[in-house]
């Protein structure tokens, strides 16, 4: 099985990249499944179920969320009725969608499951014992798991990467929009990276004009956040797992758009 998996998607700029490498992701990794993490697919907050639409209608498989999935207010609806796009699932349990999936496709079930980390960020339990539950109400529902796990501290995420050795198929970090260099397979069969990094604008701050960052932090003072649009590159991993569920291979994606 070969899987693609695309980091936080930033704003048009973001989308916009991806759209124009999508032939190229397609030629060279030939990908069984493709998942997207969209939590900052709409203007850098959030995503709406037009974009959700947009991709699921094409080539995307699954959508990840994060801290950010609440923004849009009119794309709640959409998480109740759309199985294929996940939030944390150590939100609060009556908040609008779901926190996994499973994929089915010729090549076999893939799960997606999405957590947020608790350092630096709010969830409602810990991501830890969700991941156990979660393990416990698939067992016999997919061939492969994978996990976005939505974290602010590496430490969190290093921790979450042992916690799921032998498993999951793979523990893919997320939301600090800056890829890291550790992507291995871990002992037990997990691929494992603790951020995969961004697809949008690399000219700016994680996404952000850089002007305005630096006016927010040379002042302190309250500034208005737009995305930028300099520098896009598209960036992710691509996972080769066997039909055990374990992990082969893990590759980083770092392409530029243009």
């Amino acid at each position: 099985m070969r899987l693609v998996f695309i980091g936080d998607v930033v704003g048009g700029t973001g989308r916009r990249a991806l759209e124009a490498v999508m032939p190229k992701l397609r030629d060279r990794y030939e990908p069984d499944f493709l998942v997207v993490n969209g939590e900052n697919s709409a203007g850098g907050l959030g995503i709406t179920s037009k974009i959700a639409r947009e991709w699921l209608d094409g080539d995307v498989d699954a959508i990840t969320l994060g801290n950010h999935t609440y923004k849009q207010r009119e794309v709640y609806e959409y998480l109740d009725r759309e199985d294929r796009i996940v939030r944390p699932a150590n939100y609060p349990k009556g908040n609008p969608g779901h926190g996994y999936t499973v994929v089915e496709k010729e090549a076999g079930r893939l799960a997606v499951v999405n957590l947020s980390g608790t350092v630096f960020l709010d969830a409602a339990r810990s991501p830890f014992s969700e991941s156990d539950a979660i393990l416990a109400e698939l067992r016999g529902k997919a061939d492969w798991i994978l996990v976005d796990f939505h974290a602010e501290a590496t430490s969190e995420k290093v921790a979450m990467g042992w916690h799921l050795d032998g498993r999951v198929t793979a523990c893919l970090g997320t939301h600090t929009h800056v890829p890291t260099a550790d992507g291995r397979v871990l002992p037990g069969g997990t691929a494992y990276i603790t951020d995969v990094g961004m697809t949008g604008p690399r000219g700016g701050v994680i996404g952000v004009k850089r002007e305005q960052v630096l006016e927010r932090f040379k002042t302190m003072m309250p500034v208005k956040f737009e995305t930028s649009d300099e520098d896009p590159w598209v960036m992710g991993v691509a996972i080769e797992a066997g039909e055990d569920g374990r992990a082969r291979s893990i590759e980083q994606i770092l392409l530029p758009a243009e």
